[in-house]
């Protein structure tokens, strides 16, 4: 009898995990207007010479439009107007695609559009090597037909950009998730202010009373903190009586400190615009404004400044840039000075500016200086051989409308002499010389208007 052998089997091994990722590159895309008001005024700053937007943010970098009314490139003899998308914040290698639309103002809808997202399979994302890089079109369009065109209307243009930048990220599938609800923590606290249990200490602001708590009066404001710290935890109730604050205000603050918000009062108290000296203020979100700079409350504050903000017109700039510098609001007193020397000649004709003149002289130097770094950043730094044309205006009361004054490239240096009303307005245009530097990297120019894009650093 054979005996036979039996084959042992083992165990079969399992098959690893199979693990899967995905990366996906995509932009992250955002649009700036950018209206240009005066173009007539614009021409003959000189050749490389721009008019810069204001700031947006995309994608994390801060952006402006340059537009050049008399061109970049010294060689075409101011015959095209440039357009150019410029990177305004610290970055490295930046990837990007670009858009530029010129728009027609007849209602056609016949834009001029300049997009690099259309050939985005072809020649891949621009990258921007630093801050400064520049993506565009030194013949965006020749002038001669511009002016012609539906594109300038009542001596406007608008032209729109699109910044759409690059970012990668891996993508990992995820099997749960768990929703986090938002922070209710100041709800809570609103509430301990508003049922005023386990309250220790009593304001007294103009016969109105408040319950609070030393503990998180002492946790929010510094000023709080040294004037409870040695008495946090006595039992004995203590009255303060505030005499530098309306009611109103001083619950504002409450509000504030228990709840890390603003009152909706303050929300919305901003005035139409139109307030002129005192009246600005008057507001709810001013008067707030100066508590947060007495407690040492710098986030309150920079609310009160944002609503502020919404405010600034001609006639209110100086009031609020006087409120801003008697309250420490640097963001806010930054905005107003900017404002102010880009509309300088309509501003130093209101009636705020008498107001800011009489009780603010030194804020006058400041915006003087202001002035200066707007001409600098017009004129590109300046340097490089330019030569400045002086012009004397004088402007009194029953001058032209100001609203057509506030073109970007004309700054004014205003010259006050006691009360009169009348002032000498200093306008500096800074010319190109006819053989002014050229920066720019090798350009495929075709000789239309419809030159490659091309990328500078």
């Amino acid at each position: 009898k054979n005996s036979q052998r039996t084959k042992r089997e083992f165990p079969r091994m399992p098959s690893p995990p199979t693990t899967t990722s995905l990366s996906v590159t995509q932009t992250i895309n955002g649009s700036h207007s950018f209206t240009i008001k005066g173009y007539s005024l614009a021409k003959g700053i000189g050749i490389g010479k721009h008019i810069a937007s204001d700031t947006f943010t995309v994608g994390g970098y801060e952006w402006a439009i340059y537009f050049y009314p008399d061109g970049k490139n010294p060689e075409d003899n101011s015959a095209y107007v440039s357009v150019f998308i410029a990177l305004a914040s610290d970055g490295t290698d930046v990837r990007a695609l670009f858009e530029l639309s010129l728009l027609d103002q007849s209602g056609k809808g016949k834009h001029k559009v300049h997009s690099h997202f259309d050939r985005a399979l072809e020649s891949g994302p621009y990258t921007l090597k630093y801050r400064g890089s520049m993506w565009g079109y030194k013949r965006f369009f020749r002038r001669t037909l511009l002016e012609a065109s539906d594109y300038l209307k009542d001596d406007c243009l608008k032209i729109n950009c699109t910044v759409g930048v690059v970012v990668s990220e891996i993508d990992c599938p995820r099997l749960h998730s768990i929703h986090v609800p938002a922070s209710d923590i100041g709800s809570h606290f609103g509430m301990l202010l508003e049922n005023e249990d386990g309250s220790d200490i009593t304001f007294n602001v103009s016969g109105e009373k408040f319950r609070a708590h030393r503990l998180v009066l002492a946790a929010r404001s510094p000023v709080f903190e040294s004037e409870f710290l040695d008495v946090i935890g006595e039992e004995e109730e203590r009255d303060i009586e505030v005499t530098d604050m309306e009611p109103k205000v001083f619950k504002a603050l409450l509000h504030y400190i228990y709840k890390d918000a603003l009152i909706e009062d303050a929300e919305s108290a901003s005035s139409s615009g139109s307030s002129v000296g005192p009246s600005a203020s008057d507001t709810l979100a001013a008067k707030l404004l100066g508590a947060a700079d007495k407690y040492k409350l710098p986030r309150l504050s920079l609310m009160c400044e944002s609503v502020l903000c919404k405010d600034i017109s001609v006639d209110s700039v100086a009031n609020i840039l006087a409120l801003a510098d008697r309250y420490n609001a640097s963001a806010l007193k930054s905005v107003c000075l900017k404002f102010a020397a880009e509309n300088l000649i309509a501003v130093m004709r209101s009636d705020g500016f008498d107001y800011l003149r009489e009780h603010c002289p030194s804020l006058q130097s400041e915006l003087l200086k202001t002035v200066a770094g707007c001409e600098e950043e017009l004129s590109g730094g300046g340097g490089g051989g330019g030569k400045t044309r002086s012009v004397w205006g004088q402007f009194s009361d029953g001058g032209a409308d100001t609203n057509e004054r506030s073109v970007r490239q004309q700054h004014a240096w205003g010259e006050v002499n006691g009360a009169e009303r009348s002032q000498s307005v200093w306008v500096q245009v800074v010319n190109a010389n006819a053989s002014g530097r050229n920066n720019d990297d090798d350009n495929n120019e075709n000789g239309d208007d419809d030159d490659d894009p091309m990328a500078e650093d």
